[in-house]
């Protein structure tokens, strides 16, 4: 086990670096830089724009660019963020406890929702339930993320104002409420959020764990238990689900590459102050350390999710230590 772990770690550090690296190189060869967007004034000079890409070492060749901040990295220190005029680490620790808490929220409910969807299709194969979950499975999974959003937005902000549209609190009078008021208007402001997120990992992770229980129900184990006299609602409950939850283990892991990308769509939508939120302004504002900085969060966070997943399965399954 040690050693399995120790390989799927190798694996983890080398794709964080090899993203890294890339995302660095892109976001450096692309056309213009920060200093250019943050001192776009008419009473700036070209001469004093240098002077600030000196200071902050942006003239100097791309290798050396890239081996300053490797080090820096390697020691904690992501850089100084041109748009929030802060260091990038701190505007990183404010944004990412927001994320981790709409993705891990939506990452409970997706997959508790997934697995009763799949375990009710699989209940009556064929029937009328199954099929009417299946179209509706088919249709969430097809939409685009951000225009899901929208619909979402438009029906539960604006036509049916229910729940608020935007941000994470009510910005005007949140901190004048009591403690249970604060706590509703925070509520309030991730159902939309995290709603969209729910509703479209769901569709991936019920279609994933339907296919599974299918490849076990012909097994004969539960033939067997079937012809014992357990019903088939039960033996796919008590039985089948247990034998069938490997592939949504593994895929809580690698899940998390789409939760992390469809994050970033719906923050921008509902104007939510986390990681996703701040890497498309950040890109918007060419802020190369928060670019990369944000990249390098997200690569870990997918990294470790595959690590935790793929220890998981092996845990349950000891014939996947030997691959």
């Amino acid at each position: 086990m040690r050693r399995f772990f120790a390989g799927r770690l190798a694996q983890a550090v080398i794709v964080v670096f090899l993203v890294t690296t890339i995302t660095f190189l892109l976001v450096h060869l692309a056309p213009g830089d920060p200093i250019s967007v943050a001192l776009d004034k008419p009473g700036v000079t070209e001469a004093v724009r240098q002077q600030w890409r000196e200071a902050f070492g942006l003239d100097r060749p791309l290798g050396e660019q890239y081996l300053r901040w490797l080090g820096n990295a390697a020691r904690g220190e992501l850089g100084w963020s041109f748009s929030f005029r802060r260091p990038v680490r701190d505007v990183i620790a404010d944004a990412l406890p927001r994320t981790l808490l709409l993705v891990g929220l939506s990452m409970v409910f997706s997959f508790a929702l997934g697995i009763v969807v799949a375990v009710l299709q699989t209940e009556r194969p064929g029937g009328r339930r199954d099929r009417w979950f299946g179209r509706i499975l088919l249709l969430l999974y097809s939409v685009p993320d951000f225009w899901l959003a929208l619909v979402v937005l438009l029906l539960f902000a604006y036509r049916l104002p229910i729940f608020p549209p935007s941000g994470i609190v009510a910005p005007v009078v949140h901190d004048y409420m009591s403690f249970s008021g604060r706590l509703i208007d925070r509520l309030l402001h991730l159902v939309l959020p995290v709603t969209t997120l729910t509703l479209l990992a769901t569709a991936a992770i019920s279609r994933h764990q339907r296919s599974a229980l299918a490849e076990v129900m012909p097994s004969d184990w539960m033939r067997t238990a079937i012809a014992k006299g357990v019903s088939h609602r039960r033996a796919v409950r008590r039985h089948a689900l247990r034998n069938a939850l490997l592939p949504s283990i593994t895929l809580a892991g690698l899940y998390l590459p789409a939760l992390a990308a469809g994050a970033l769509f719906v923050e921008k939508v509902y104007s939510w102050p986390g990681m996703g939120l701040l890497a498309a302004n950040a890109i918007v504002a060419r802020d190369y350390p928060l670019i990369t900085a944000s990249v390098l969060i997200t690569s870990i966070a997918v990294a470790l999710g595959a690590l935790l997943a793929d220890v998981a399965a092996a845990a349950a399954d000891p014939r996947i230590r030997v691959s």
